[in-house]
């Protein structure tokens, strides 16, 4: 985890100091939190995407980044909140629709919840290899329910 720490300092030194030139930069505090999700270094990658969310407050895909952030640091609720908050400025924005079904799921082992957000998103998605998956998670979920 050390190393992975490291590594994520020296990459985002270059982004730091652009930072430190324009610091409201959503694009770039994005980059930044993205390099530390990416280390596991949620707890800081969150400061970033919050700083972010602050200049782009409806930006779907940044506070989806950030709900993934609080659910690996223990905030389940808080998750969903970002997601749920997300989908009022983009109802149809995938990852947070997928998501919000996994934590659902994971989280609060909430299957109907799970179940009804996939499908949802079932609608939307015109990706077939995301339906299929979406269809097999659907039917692992409605099966360890008859078990």
């Amino acid at each position: 985890m050390d190393q992975m720490k490291h590594m994520a300092e020296k990459t985002a030194e270059p982004f730091l100091d652009k930072l430190k030139k324009d610091p409201n930069n959503p694009d770039l505090l994005n980059q930044v939190g993205n390099l530390y999700r990416a280390t596991h270094q949620f707890k800081v990658a969150t400061g970033y995407y919050e700083k972010a969310l602050a200049v782009d407050p409806k930006n779907a895909a940044i506070r989806t980044d950030l709900a993934s952030c609080l659910y690996y640091t223990g905030d389940i609720d808080g998750s969903i909140a970002q997601l749920e908050k997300a989908l009022t400025y983009d109802p149809k924005f995938t990852g947070a629709l997928f998501n919000l079904g996994i934590i659902r799921w994971k989280g609060k082992k909430d299957n109907a919840g799970a179940v009804a957000t996939w499908e949802k998103l079932l609608k939307v998605t015109s990706d077939p290899q995301q339906k299929e998956k979406l269809e097999h998670l659907i039917a692992q979920v409605k099966q360890s329910e008859q078990t």
